[in-house]
């Protein structure tokens, strides 16, 4: 009991600590708007932005337009996500499949989401199709390249075990590889709903009537900066509250995993 107690107050802490910085932050950026030390249209307040925040909610314009953007990115990232995943283990368990397809792949990742989102606008136009294809570009490496390290880091020692115990082609990749390449997929997770959300700001922007990034967009073009943080502010908390959901997510399945946890100074 008493190590539960101590445990829950330590993660108070924690959580504590880790407002200090952006509570500061936001008391700073009070008194300069107050002030007038800073342009309220192109900075606005944080009371501002709340105000404008709580105006978007009752209207029920933001849950609307995220309800629309949350649909892209969560499609796009199984479409590419799904893919990339795949696409790693295969290239990552065959040599030959490596040989043939890595160096494309490689260079194809390299292209930035701004040069090619005109492009499938050209090929796809401005409906869904050319959004989710763009956000599945961008969740597909990072799943790729870090499924491929996961399978190339297993233990060679594991194979051998894997052959003493006759392990079917299925068997070695479900019970073997993919346990053993976990930490690197949920890696890949990470960052490819990060690049998801990273994909869907830039197809949004370049052209849609719907979604946050059309109304940031919109709100640009008529000057009104407290939507514009409205919606980089809801970005941000989606963008983290997903990637806290995978830590979870991988703390419980990776529990038996040892790493270093830090150490103080």
């Amino acid at each position: 009991m008493q190590i539960a107690k101590n445990r829950f107050f330590f993660r108070i802490f924690n959580i504590l600590i880790g407002l200090l910085l952006p509570l500061s932050i936001l008391a700073f950026w009070q008194y300069v708007s107050v002030t007038g030390m800073v342009n309220a249209v192109l900075v606005p307040s944080p009371s501002a932005i709340v105000e404008e925040f709580a105006r978007m909610i009752n209207s029920g314009e933001l849950q609307e337009n995220l309800a629309i953007s949350t649909r892209r990115a969560l499609i796009g990232f199984i479409l590419g996500g799904g893919l990339g995943l795949l696409s790693g283990l295969w290239v990552g368990f065959s040599l030959r499949t490596e040989r043939l397809l890595d160096p494309s792949l490689q260079l194809l990742r390299t292209l930035p989401h701004l040069a090619v989102a005109p492009l499938f606008i050209l090929w796809f136009g401005f409906g869904e199709t050319s959004k989710i294809l763009l956000i599945a570009k961008g969740a597909f490496f990072p799943l790729y390249v870090n499924a491929f390290l996961g399978v190339r880091s297993v233990d060679r020692h594991l194979f051998d075990v894997a052959r003493t115990l006759e392990f079917s082609r299925w068997e070695t990749v479900t019970k073997l590889i993919i346990p053993a390449s976990l930490p690197y997929i949920f890696l890949g997770v990470r960052l490819s709903i990060g690049i998801s959300w990273l994909g869907l700001v830039v197809a949004e922007l370049m052209g849609s009537s719907s979604g946050i990034g059309y109304l940031i967009n919109d709100a640009r073009s008529f000057s009104i900066t407290s939507v514009i943080f409205v919606g980089i502010i809801v970005f941000a908390i989606i963008g983290k509250l997903t990637d806290s959901i995978v830590k979870l997510l991988e703390s419980k399945l990776l529990h038996w995993q040892e790493s270093i946890r830090g150490v103080n100074d």
